[in-house]
């Protein structure tokens, strides 16, 4: 699922690997760094800028020279400077930014980079071939068949365990498939039951993607290597799925009306007797009981039929309890950021500038600041500050940079309805929805979208200053950005609403600017008014973490081709990380505070050690079948989600915190002690295992038995029971949360713990 126009979809991952040139002079370390100047803000008492520049550099340090000047790929100049002189520069009037100089090699796309998984790290997933017999299923939008991402160069015959097909219709032939897409197909019925027959003049009743979604999709999980891979330059490398060897089957279960249910199981059911190994589905829509939620339903049966289902968990954070796709048998997957940007300076007439992010490619602004005016007054409508189509007055426009709110409409649409009416660029400001959340899109004018905080102080000039003028200012890709991962402001939170004690998410994932293939029918905005045709498109949402979950699923099942979904989803979820390399936790971009398990679950995935984990929390049907007792569903709910007469025991007593779950979510009811059990199995041999348990404060106590697990062999099953006293008089709606790692002194198997009072 991605975000408003976290614009329709998104990415995967760039590269270029920073190398820094540095030298010492007289005891004090040098660099050169490149220093982006505010052209139009030269001071009158110059008449060449070079002397301008040289005059700014002069104030900071007396033997410094200048390198180059620039006047045409940036507006500035290059220096040897210390840090401390450079930050000294940083201060001096019309200097936009003082940036280290770095030498780029053109590498991956990031995300697997990011992720540890480069030409190195192939001996942790073991292949025969270039190629791999699983199957990732992934339902969506549908694909562009003709993307080099699905290209089958180097790939060996057909699996022969896979039964399904490449069914032909609009714009789309059965030979588009290939040995790496070997599977494409449509479902539309349960669509046109309720919207009317499929308009084939704005998209093609067939398995070809139309808008972009299923493309990036499919091909951010398992598309395979693609070299010289960027969007209009942004975010240059050598673009790859998650598992480039694994195959790909498309679902085109999406259309410009939405995604039904009826459709979605449909797919599911032929993805089962296709023989898929993983499906991957962004999307998701509201949150029900699991009897009544199709994708559940349907996710339940691949389940036992042992494929790995990944879900997006939907972009409706910050806020809690805003999750989708929770059932326990669904992996579910939040977003974080990776550690690149695309950096856009605000500059104002005041002297001030703001950092903020775009991806527009086009020709630059005048070298001249341009007036300045907040939509909100150059509209007649009450919410004209919002850049809604048709709201703008073109005569209160017409060649000014306009500043928009976020909110209501797509992010890429304000900056159309802005041009439409005369405008050459835009600010776009982020409300307290978003916060200081950065999401770079592909604009149609030169423009940039700044913080929260940032846009408050600009939008207070606009409005004050009797002559306001400001200019934008694109800067390319940078890599290397610290802090990161944080986690994304629009990945839905928990608690899990549905069923409080599961934690969800399960984990976080890369899914903000990701570059990843697109469409050749819809421009990198997916606006009817643009253009453009690009091979890859950047965008962000939950709906681009999913698949590098699916893709990463699809790496382990090559590598243990006899782990369950449970299995592989355990290994993901206890070895990834919840701190940086200095120990501190991860952020949360919404807030900039340490966030929670409520956030990212586990933590955000780290696949290079999930390959051995140690341990695994594994599960069965009989296990979920348990789980649907404890809920206290009836013969008939249990029958909707499981297909099947079960009758619950009696004599038995179920208790959800039974369930063989990774984690641990504590809701606190009244009661003062909570006893979980947990079973694990050796996967990574004979080993003693020790417990750590951590807990924010003494309100919540945890207690482990046994505290020590010895394996003798593989495969080899331990059980422990967790004691949870809590202080029950805490104020409902508080939250404590900890950890509990088991660790051999060769694997730590983490399990975050979160509990609640309600």
């Amino acid at each position: 699922m991605s975000s408003p126009f976290l614009s329709s979809t998104a990415f995967f991952f760039l590269v270029l690997l920073y190398l820094s040139s540095c030298q010492v002079s007289d005891g004090a370390q040098q660099r050169t760094y490149i220093i982006h100047m505010a052209k139009s803000q030269m001071p009158s008492s110059f008449d060449l800028h070079s002397l301008w520049y040289d005059s700014s550099l002069r104030s900071v340090s007396e033997s410094a020279q200048l390198l180059y000047t620039y006047n045409n790929a940036i507006h500035g100049f290059s220096t040897r400077l210390t840090p401390e002189e450079a930050d000294s520069l940083m201060t001096q009037p019309g200097v936009i930014s003082v940036l280290p100089e770095h030498r780029y090699e053109l590498h991956t796309t990031r995300s697997p980079l990011f992720l540890g998984l480069d030409e190195h790290s192939a001996d942790l997933f073991p292949e025969t071939g270039a190629s791999s017999d699983v199957v990732v299923g992934v339902l969506d939008t549908g694909v562009w068949p003709e993307s080099k991402s699905f290209s089958d160069k180097g790939f060996g015959p057909i699996p022969s365990t896979w039964k399904g097909g490449c069914e032909p219709g609009t714009n789309f032939t059965a030979s588009l498939c290939n040995r790496k897409l070997i599977g494409a197909r449509f479902f539309a019925q349960g669509y046109e039951a309720t919207m009317g027959p499929v308009d084939e003049s704005k998209e093609s009743r067939s398995p070809r993607d139309d808008d972009g979604h299923g493309t990036h999709t499919s091909s951010t999980a398992a598309g395979s290597f693609v070299e010289g891979a960027s969007l209009l330059g942004f975010a240059s490398g050598t673009a790859r799925g998650m598992d480039p060897r694994a195959r790909v089957a498309v679902y085109k279960v999406c259309w410009l009306g939405g995604c039904f249910s009826s459709d979605i199981l449909a797919a599911i059911d032929k993805a089962m007797d296709d023989n898929v190994n993983v499906l991957s589905m962004s999307l998701g829509g509201g949150m029900s009981d699991y009897y009544r939620d199709g994708v559940a339903i349907g996710a339940f049966a691949a389940m036992e039929r042992g494929i790995f289902v990944s879900c997006s968990a939907g972009n409706a954070g910050p806020s809690p309890f805003s999750l989708s796709n929770v059932a326990p048998w669904i992996t579910t997957v939040g977003a974080g950021t990776l550690d690149r940007d695309f950096p856009a300076v605000a500059i104002l007439g005041n002297g001030k500038n703001y950092s903020g992010v775009s991806l527009f490619k086009g020709d630059a602004l005048p070298a001249k600041l341009l007036p300045f005016v907040y939509a909100g007054n150059a509209s007649n409508a009450t919410n004209g500050n919002l850049c809604m189509t048709g709201t703008l007055i073109p005569e209160k426009v017409k060649g000014k940079i306009v500043m928009c709110d976020r909110g209501v409409n797509a992010r890429v649409q304000k900056g159309d309805v802005v041009k439409a009416a005369g405008g050459v660029g835009m600010i776009l400001a982020n409300t307290a929805a978003n916060g200081e959340e950065l999401v770079a899109d592909a604009h149609m004018l030169p423009a940039t979208t700044v913080g929260e905080k940032a846009g408050d102080i600009i939008r207070r000039y606009v409005l004050t200053d009797p002559n306001p003028t400001a200019s934008v200012l694109i800067q390319g890709t940078v890599v290397n950005v610290q802090p990161s991962p944080v986690v994304a402001a629009f990945s839905s939170r928990g608690p899990n609403s549905i069923t409080p004690n599961i934690l969800k998410p399960d984990l976080i994932a890369p899914g903000v600017n990701i570059l990843a293939a697109w469409t050749g029918a819809a421009g990198p905005t997916g606006l009817p008014s643009d253009s453009r045709r690009v091979e890859f498109n950047i965008i962000s949402g939950t709906s681009m973490s999913c698949p590098h979950v699916s893709g990463l699923a699809a790496l382990l099942k090559s590598a243990h081709p006899e782990w369950s979904p449970a299995a592989i989803r355990s290994a993901l979820m206890t070895t990834a990380y919840r701190s940086y390399k200095d120990g501190k936790p991860i952020l949360d971009i919404a807030t900039g505070k340490p966030s929670t398990p409520f956030d990212y679950g586990a933590g955000y995935v780290s696949p290079t050690i999930a390959t051995n984990p140690g341990l695994i929390y594994d599960l069965t049907t009989v296990d979920y079948l348990g789980f649907l007792c404890a809920l206290n569903y009836t013969s008939s709910q249990i029958r909707s989600v499981s297909r099947r007469n079960y009758t619950c025991d009696p004599a038995k007593t179920y208790s959800i915190a039974d369930l063989n779950y990774p984690s641990f979510a504590v809701n606190v009811d009244g009661s003062g002690a909570y006893k979980y059990t947990r079973t694990v199995t050796s996967v990574g041999g004979a080993g003693s295992y020790s417990v750590k348990v951590t807990s924010e404060t003494t309100a919540v106590k945890i207690s482990v038995v046994p505290a020590v697990m010895n394996f003798k062999e593989v495969n080899e099953k331990k059980s422990y029971t967790v004691t949870f006293t809590v202080d029950s008089s805490k104020a409902s709606g508080s939250n404590i949360f900890g950890s509990i790692e088991w660790s051999d002194g060769k694997h730590v198997v983490a399990s975050p713990v979160a509990v609640s009072w309600s």
